[in-house]
């Protein structure tokens, strides 16, 4: 009976420890470790101007991200997000450039973005939804058409003399990016109504088990539509915020944008298996990666390695959740 309760007494303070040790928590941690370490080698790291930067770069990569963690948690996945931020962005910049010679309002050029992103979303969730096409399927031949209607719309040519009205990216508010801003806006709204709404919990059901989601009464076809819709528009937010902050814009899909996406997604807690995860963390996984790469400039590492230490993170991310989702089987917990 002692034995037992001793037992107890360990379980429950493992548990209590547990509530308080999540991905946030480790993600917080290992910014500050990074940064302590890389102010040790150059003390430039903490300056304000560089924190500042690596805000701002990330706010584009956390933003997409939310829309992909709303994706993953619901047990699909899009890797067509790299080349809808090309094609939207080229859709902005175009429009910008009219807006400028014929006199339109330059508003259109960031709402038309937003509703073709709204729109590629609605029919990549259409198919994923109710032809029951798999995801990775629908993504990968919507990244082929996207990919190949781009080069031949621009020829890949470069988009010059955008107005200054349309580089909202590379204005600042009290000294600080906009798009830091978006990105403390949008992400604890997306956070919030993941956590409160019911559209929200049911992202979390669908992507846990369809079949106890669809027992209580959740539609996992309005709930798919709900997740890759609001995906679209992220993408949309995203490919504005990727637009403005340059002088000009290369009519061609950004490399690797997709794989920065997912891996500040499964770095940041959300589990490829669906079910689990926040925003808030995909938001700290971009802070992270972007942490990273500018910590290597200033330790004088090479910049290639970055693309393995993105690889390596998400092994050793799904690998962890691998064995947290075994051991909760294994206890019932």
């Amino acid at each position: 009976m002692a034995a037992t309760t001793v037992q107890t007494k360990k379980t429950t303070s493992a548990g209590g420890i547990g509530r308080f040790i999540n991905q946030e928590s480790v993600l917080v941690f290992a910014l500050v470790v990074l940064s302590l370490v890389v102010a040790s080698i150059n003390s430039n790291f903490l300056a304000v101007n560089n924190v500042t930067n690596i805000l701002n770069n990330s706010a584009y990569i956390a933003i997409a991200a939310i829309g992909m963690s709303l994706v993953i948690i619901s047990g699909n996945i899009d890797i067509s997000v790299g080349s809808l931020i090309g094609v939207l962005a080229t859709i902005a910049g175009r429009l910008a450039l009219d807006a400028q010679a014929n006199g339109y309002p330059m508003i259109i050029a960031f709402i038309v973005p937003l509703l073709v992103g709204g729109l590629v979303g609605a029919f990549n969730g259409f198919l994923v939804a109710y032809l029951r096409i798999p995801a990775i399927v629908v993504s990968l031949g919507m990244l082929s058409v996207l990919k190949g209607a781009l080069i031949l719309w621009t020829g890949g040519e470069w988009i010059y003399n955008l107005p200054d009205s349309f580089k909202v990216a590379q204005q600042s508010l009290l000294g600080i990016p906009i798009p830091i801003y978006i990105m403390f806006i949008l992400v604890p709204l997306a956070a919030l109504w993941m956590r409160y709404s019911p559209a929200g919990r049911a992202i979390y059901a669908v992507g846990g088990n369809k079949e106890a989601a669809r027992l209580s009464g959740i539609s996992e076809q309005r709930t798919l539509m709900t997740v890759f819709i609001i995906n679209g528009l992220m993408v949309g937010v995203s490919a504005l915020i990727f637009a403005t902050q340059f002088n000009a814009i290369q009519s061609t899909v950004p490399p690797g944008i997709e794989l920065l996406i997912i891996t500040a997604a499964v770095v940041g807690g959300v589990s490829i298996l669906g079910g689990t995860g926040t925003v808030i963390g995909a938001m700290l996984g971009a802070i992270l990666i972007n942490a990273i790469a500018r910590g290597m400039v200033l330790a004088n590492i090479s910049q290639y390695w970055i693309q393995a230490v993105q690889g390596l993170l998400i092994l050793l991310t799904v690998m962890a959740d691998l064995i947290r989702r075994r051991r909760q089987s294994f206890t019932g917990r």
